[in-house]
């Protein structure tokens, strides 16, 4: 790789959109075929041919494979197959590289202030590789390195995702993006800051710091910049591969509750969601506690966002539609209808019923892989039929964070009470003081211009 290839040029950009929309725009007419006209293919094909893509853009849509492998059969097997490597491979950056990459962040005496950096990538990101380092008083050091030219290729990854959901939108309008196409830019154009980063460790480390079962790295200061972010290591498994080695309920149980409160316990406290629930961003360690990884994409909401979550959970309990559609409201759906409020009251209903259920159990009701998306394609069907919704754009990390989380317990095969744990959370619940804590916990992580707060 030579240095002009760390530069956008337009000619790179025009044959990187022939490229993709190309082979995006083949694979997506042969699987309208094998839809609409019965046409068989070859789906194992068409997920190599998609990793290929992804593996090349790194950028925004490698976000959305990510996201699809953490959801328990949203994908054929031989798609969730591929997705799963994708994770797991991405193309690395060679040590020369590198080492010019590190001299422009930290300057041309760079490997002076580490006693020692390793050449090879200890893990590989969508956005970045890490390498593992120690300083020199010894601290073991995680360094993640944002790939070249990232900002040109979120840009075109970001026009490429807007033209394939307005051809998607035309052919099905049951959902309209408009919303979650502006969340998505802006979460993704934040994630390529890794001073605002570093700012978003800090504050989990200080919304965690009671939990003792939820470990979260510390940024290092000096040794972080917009495009280099050094935390301390930590030591832990992926828990995929943890999984594979089939613990003992007791150890599936305590990992779910420490995740359980690695993602609530900001939210029903400070108003803050950690939106990337993909499982390469959890690590399990020997005594069955966590280590929660990756904060890039995190989502500020205001009391009133989180006193709508609450709010409508009580109106599924108490089926109260009134109080159901001051919830929506509050989060920003318009003009919903009554047939409309029935039918996301249905996916309110799915995501709610383990919080309802005051007992021991797994999160779902039953072994059948396919319930959550016979579900899912019930109430699509329904917004179809009713005209169609525009999600607010605060509502998409919350609806991505609840179905990456409850795959993960799903996969688990957790058996907690659920009501019991979300009821300590929200019990106490004061629109006051939750700002009020929040404001102090962003101002202390020194978070810069954070959305919906407020």
């Amino acid at each position: 790789m030579t240095d002009a290839e760390d530069h956008s040029t337009l000619f790179g950009e025009l044959r990187r959109m022939v490229r993709t929309s190309g082979a995006v725009g083949g694979i997506a007419a042969r699987l309208v075929g094998a839809r609409a006209f019965g046409v068989k293919t070859d789906r194992t094909a068409h997920a190599e041919d998609l990793k290929v893509i992804l593996g090349g853009l790194k950028g925004p849509l490698m976000k959305v494979a990510q996201f699809l492998a953490t959801v328990p059969d949203a994908l054929p097997p031989e798609y969730a197959a591929e997705f799963a490597q994708l994770q797991a491979n991405a193309p690395p950056m060679g040590w020369a590289f590198v080492r010019r990459r590190m001299q422009g962040e930290l300057g041309a005496d760079w490997q002076s202030k580490f006693a020692a950096f390793g050449q090879q990538a200890a893990a590989a990101a969508s956005l970045g590789q890490v390498h593992r380092a120690r300083l020199p008083d010894g601290t073991e050091v995680a360094c993640k390195l944002q790939y070249p030219d990232m900002a040109s290729t979120v840009d075109g990854d970001l026009r490429q995702l807007k033209l394939a959901m307005a051809v998607y939108q035309r052919m099905d309008g049951a959902i309209r993006q408009d919303e979650i196409l502006k969340e998505l830019s802006e979460r993704l154009r934040e994630e390529l800051d890794y001073v605002r980063e570093a700012a978003q460790m800090r504050l989990y480390h200080l919304m965690l710091a009671g939990e003792p079962t939820v470990h979260v790295p510390e940024p290092v200061e000096g040794y972080c910049t917009r495009r280099l972010l050094t935390m301390t290591w930590l030591e832990g498994r992926p828990l995929l591969a943890r999984l594979e080695e089939n613990p003992s309920q007791d150890e599936r149980n305590r990992i779910a509750e420490a995740l359980f409160r690695a993602w609530y316990v900001p939210l029903y406290r400070y108003g803050i969601l950690h939106g990337d629930p993909h499982m390469g961003n959890y690590q399990v360690r020997p005594d069955g506690t966590v280590n929660l990884l990756d904060f890039g994409a995190i989502r500020v909401f205001g009391a009133k966002f989180v006193r709508g979550v609450i709010d409508l959970f009580e109106a599924v309990r108490d089926e109260d539609m009134d109080k159901a559609h001051r919830a929506y409201t509050s989060w920003g759906f318009a003009d919903l209808g009554r047939e409309q409020m029935d039918v996301l009251n249905e996916w309110a209903r799915f995501l709610y019923e383990p919080l309802l259920d005051d007992r021991v159990r797994r999160i779902q009701p039953t072994e059948d892989p396919n319930y959550g998306r016979a579900i899912a394609a019930r109430v699509h069907r329904g917004l179809k039929r009713t005209g169609g919704v525009m999600p607010p754009r605060e509502f998409v990390l919350m609806d991505r964070s609840a179905i990456g989380l409850g795959s993960v317990f799903l996969r688990l095969q957790a058996e907690l009470n659920w009501s019991r744990m979300f009821h300590d959370l929200i019990d106490d619940f004061d629109d006051a003081v939750l700002a009020a804590r929040q404001a102090e916990a962003l101002a202390r992580a020194g978070v810069p211009d954070t959305p919906g707060g407020g």
